[in-house]
């Protein structure tokens, strides 16, 4: 399905901005040099013929994307957290997008759920409402369990949904080989590995079992995070394409205005947000990668509550002191200690120079610090960075992507509570704080730990695992006594190697 009738669609995607007059509007509140406006706008005018219509009652921007389909509506939730990026007017306007999508009927959304649980909802629920919330992919609906007593929360899956995220990711497989067929320079960015990247989170989006796993392994994690709520899921009354879980009472993180009336303090919830998610990103490596203000509330008690758990992001340990001391480094100023990383993880060649690479990274990091967060263009700084990657050679990492758009809109929430948020002061006790546990002498100590227990386990087959590795990536032996000296180092490294487990097991008890 990706060959070139996914041109038409691409074309249509361009016609569709331009008929519904998003274009200009996006490109204005982008501040798109004019080269760009003025070459898209050219492109698309021929074709507007072609685009959707959508509804005329909304406005531009909600109304093509709308139009566009749920791929498309999900890069609309992304900007609708970057004020700074798309202006305050548009922001608001693709907020809608989160939560406030037009939904399908309620009798659609009780057949579904009556065959993947395998009863009719009436015999499940006391009361089932109307949908309460319709975003791009489900719409939600408050229930009372009929069994117990309690309110709760039941997601479904829209119709045929499968299908639409398909059409769309398949022109996006398209696109990204165009465009790295018409610019070779592109391709250090892999885009295609960004759309297959894409594809996976989203395929795992669409299954609400999956869903329902990472809430539970992500509130095993936070259980003990002061001022963090998670609703508690309903197993039994869940399945592939139905979540049902505990409801979850408070005032939306998005209005400004229902936050102030009850009291809340929008300066702490701003700081709150950002530091739990680096908490959980750096802590455990496991982190909502969708925190927009559609998915947080704040309960009476001030506590921040999430919810929608289909987008969920994973780090490795390694990965995440890398990014730890680059933070860590940005933050200290310490840009030649930022340059030494990115080559120690060889996300820059070797070949290229660290001093140049570490003056670029100043450039990048020293007009942040002293400003507040008003002062700083976002859209400056990231062409900035671009700039700076693609001059020394950096390549795309795939499994950083989640991790940097879900800082992107974390940023961006943060900043609609509080516009005058620092990011960096902010950031700085968390990542701080994991520097301390995860790369002092604790931590050299309890590596060496775990290693001692991963030899212990295979002791007794190491020297001969070693002896064999040895004869494999080396030439016959002319005579047995070199074999013998292998043997003997062979058998001196297992040596070293377990005394050093023993070592660390002694400093961890003294």
């Amino acid at each position: 399905m990706r060959g070139p009738h996914n041109i038409l669609r691409l074309i249509r995607t361009g016609a569709t901005l331009e008929r519904t007059g998003a274009m200009g509007l996006i490109m204005d509140a982008m501040d798109a040099p004019p080269l760009v406006r003025g070459t898209l706008r050219f492109l698309a005018w021929p074709f507007q013929w072609l685009g959707y219509r959508g509804d005329p009652k909304q406005p531009p921007a909600l109304r093509a994307l709308s139009a566009l389909g749920p791929a498309y509506i999900k890069f609309g939730q992304v900007l609708s957290t970057r004020p700074d990026l798309v202006g305050d007017d548009l922001a608001t306007e693709l907020r809608v997008l989160q939560d406030k999508l037009p939904p399908f009927p309620t009798s659609v959304a009780k057949d579904s759920i009556s065959q993947a649980l395998g009863r009719p909802v009436e015999e499940l629920f006391d009361a089932f409402s109307e949908p309460v919330a319709a975003a791009s992919i489900a719409q939600v609906h408050k229930a009372r369990h009929r069994e117990t007593g309690r309110d709760v929360a039941v997601k479904v899956l829209r119709p045929h949904i499968e299908r639409a995220f398909r059409k769309d990711i398949d022109a996006f497989y398209f696109a990204a080989r165009v465009i790295e067929f018409l610019s070779p320079a592109s391709r250090r960015l892999r885009p295609t590995d960004v759309i297959a990247h894409f594809e996976g989170v989203v395929m795992g989006e669409l299954d609400l079992r999956l869903e329902a796993s990472s809430a539970s392994e992500f509130a095993a994690n936070t259980s003990d995070d002061p001022g963090f709520q998670l609703p508690e899921i309903e197993w039994h009354l869940s399945s592939r394409r139905v979540l049902t879980m505990g409801w979850a009472d408070g005032v939306p993180l998005g209005d400004n205005v229902a936050l102030d009336a009850a009291g809340h303090d929008r300066v702490a919830l701003g700081e709150r947000v950002l530091q739990l998610f680096l908490s959980h990103a750096l802590r455990d490596g496991y982190f909502h990668a969708d925190m927009h203000q559609g998915n947080l509330k704040v309960a009476a008690n001030g506590d921040l509550i999430a919810y929608d758990f289909g987008i969920m992001g994973h780090i490795d340990e390694y990965t995440r002191r890398v990014y730890a001391e680059i933070l860590y480094g940005f933050i200290k100023r310490d840009y030649r200690r930022v340059a030494e990383v990115h080559f120690e993880a060889g996300y820059v060649p070797a070949d290229r120079d660290v001093d140049e690479f570490a003056r670029a990274l100043r450039a990048v990091g020293e007009p942040i610090f002293g400003m507040d967060a008003t002062k700083i263009s976002m859209g400056s700084l990231l062409t900035y960075l671009f700039e700076v990657t693609e001059r020394f050679g950096m390549e795309t990492r795939t499994e950083l992507i989640l991790l940097q758009r879900t800082m992107v809109v974390v940023e961006g929430v943060a900043r609609s509570l509080n516009p005058e948020i620092n990011i960096w002061k902010v950031a700085r006790p968390v990542v701080e704080n994991y520097i301390k546990q995860s790369i002092g002498p604790a931590a050299l100590v309890r590596d060496l730990g775990k290693t001692m227990m991963v030899l212990s386990r295979y002791g007794p087959r190491l020297p001969m695992i070693v002896e064999n590795a040895l004869i494999q990536h080396s030439s016959p032996p002319p005579a047995p006594a070199p074999r013998n000296g292998r043997k003997t180092a062979a058998l001196l490294i297992v040596g070293a190697a377990l005394g050093g487990g023993i070592c660390a097991a002694i400093l961890a008890l003294i």
